[in-house]
This record gives structure tokens, sequence and C-alpha cells, in this order.
């Protein structure tokens, strides 16, 4: 019999149905990682270098490009070499780095759109205390129960992890490490992996995403019932609560089909795996960011700058 403690090494073969089309992937997933990191990266540069850019707000949204613009750097590059070459092995260290540093940054995504979330409540509903509500001595108590909260959850997911033995398997189908595609490969009982990983689910996104409509729901109480001229501010909430909920439902679908068996295929589930990450990094820069008139505005000042340096440099 093969010795309990002998996987130190996995396969990462998400897409394996797909057999020789599987190399096809490459074309879609390479596009959507340029558009991503090519959105964020012009959004964080222009935040960063427009003064009058530096204020609370904006300065979440450049938060979430940089949170954007760091996920698929962890997993994107080596799914794309194992569609192309095969290229698809990991060691069990590099396994739960990757598996700490993707979840880790996945929970930020939904907590920074609670911090944005309270940014348009203190905005709307309170706009002669926004700056002092707004100041960081006073955001901090915002700010950091949601950061031990989400660092506190992952590392023990990814720490409990890491102490199950791998004795049977050691192929993941799977295009990156997440937490149950690698637990459900442990020999013995994963019933405290499982408990906990759901229990994340719920206590982050969820939580997260229950908050933020609630205080949606305060804003355009207040805005109603004030009779102000609140078009676009319920505009930009409803917006913002229609890609929360899409994203959502995208992680609720990856994470419950690892517990509830119904035929879904493997290749559809690895697919939403991949899309819970992907689509907040490719949409977040147009929904908080192109869609925000300052910024649209500084964008389009940044790229009629580039393109008179072009110009003046091929004259």
């Amino acid at each position: 019999m093969e010795n309990v403690s002998s996987h130190k090494h996995f396969i990462l073969d998400g897409f394996s149905e797909l057999g020789a089309l599987r190399p096809v992937l490459f074309i879609p997933y390479s596009i959507m990682f340029v558009v991503s990191l090519s959105a964020n990266s012009l959004l964080l540069y222009v935040v960063i270098s427009q003064r009058s850019l530096h204020s609370p707000m904006y300065i979440l949204i450049a938060a979430m490009a940089c949170v954007d613009l760091s996920l698929p750097l962890f997993f994107v590059p080596h799914m794309l070499l194992s569609f192309l070459f095969d290229w698809s092995g990991i060691s069990l260290i590099g396994c739960l780095v990757q598996m700490h540093l993707i979840h880790l940054l996945g929970a930020f995504q939904s907590t920074l759109l609670v911090w944005m979330a309270l940014d348009r409540y203190f905005a709307i509903c309170t706009p002669l205390y926004y700056h002092e509500r707004m100041a960081l001595t006073r955001f901090l108590k915002f700010i950091i129960p949601l950061v031990i909260r989400n660092v506190f959850m992952v590392s023990l997911l990814v720490s409990l992890a890491g102490k199950l033995s791998f004795c049977f398997r050691n192929v993941m189908n799977h295009c990156f490490c997440e937490h149950m595609a690698l637990v459900e490969l442990a020999c013995g009982s994963i019933a405290i992996n499982n408990l906990l990983g759901l229990l994340a689910v719920f206590l982050i996104p969820v939580a997260d995403f229950i908050v933020i409509t609630a205080s949606y729901i305060i804003i355009f109480s207040s805005v109603l019932s004030s009779g102000k001229s609140g078009i676009k501010a319920l505009h930009t909430c409803v917006t913002h609560i229609v890609v929360m909920s899409v994203s959502l439902t995208i992680i609720l679908t990856a994470f419950l089909s690892y517990r509830i068996r119904n035929g879904l295929p493997e290749a559809i589930r690895v697919f939403f795996s991949t899309m819970y990450l992907f689509f907040p990094s490719c949409f977040n820069p147009i929904i908080y960011g192109i869609r925000t008139a300052e910024i649209r505005q500084q964008i389009m000042n940044t790229l009629k700058c580039f393109r008179f340096v072009r110009t003046v440099t091929h004259s």
C-alpha cells in the first residue's frame, strides 16, 4: 500500500474532459487576463497620479483595483501554461500558499464593497459629517474587524487543509488550488474542513452581501423620503447590487457544487470557480471606475496625453 504521507505533489487537471480542445481555452482566458491587468493598472495609475482623486471614495476604488490586479497573477499564468504545455504540477506547500493568497484576496473583493457601501451611506445619508466619519482614525473601526475576520478565517481554512493526509489521489480536477478541490482528495474525515468552508462562505461573501444590501436599502429610503435628486446615487447603488448578486451567485454555485452532488459537469464547476475570481477582476474597473464620471474624465485625459506623446515621438 502507498505511504499515507507520500503525496506532496499534485496535478492541476482542470477541464480535462475537453481533451484535445483544452488548449483552446488559452485564448479566452488570456484575453480576460490582459483585460483585467490593463483595466486595473490604468485605473490604479489614474487614481494615484491625480491629486484631485485622493479622497476616501477614490482611494477605496484604487484599493479594489489593486486587489483585482493582484488576484489573477497568483493563478492565471500557471493555468495558461497548463493549457498550452500541460505544466500542471504543484507542490503541497505551493498549493497551500496559492490557496491562501487566492482566498484571502477573494475575501477582500467583497469586503472592499462593504467599505464602499459605507462610504456611500455616509456621503448620502449624513453628508455634513462625511469627512469626519471617513477620517482614517474613525473608519478604522470598520476596517480592522473585517481584516481580522478575513485573515483568521482563511488562515484557519488553509492550516487545517495542510494537516490532512493525501494517501490515494493527487490529481485535482481544477485549474488552481481551491480549498475544497484539495480537501476532497484527502483520506480520512474531512467533515470539519467541509463545515469550516461553508462557514467561511456565509461569514464573508454572504454576510458582506447582506450588509451591502441593507446599507443601500437605507440609502434608497433616505433619498426617496427626503425628496433629494438622487437618481445618480440610486442608479449607482442598483448597479453595485446587481454586480454583487451575480458574483455571489457564481461563488455559491462553485462552493455548494462540492457539497451537493447534483450531476453538475466537472468542467462547469471548474468554470464557475475560475469566474468567481475573474468576473470581479474584469468588471470592477468598469463598474466602479469608468462609470464614475470623475475617474472617466481623468482616464480620457490620460489616454489623450499618451496619444499626444506618441504622436510627438513619431513626428
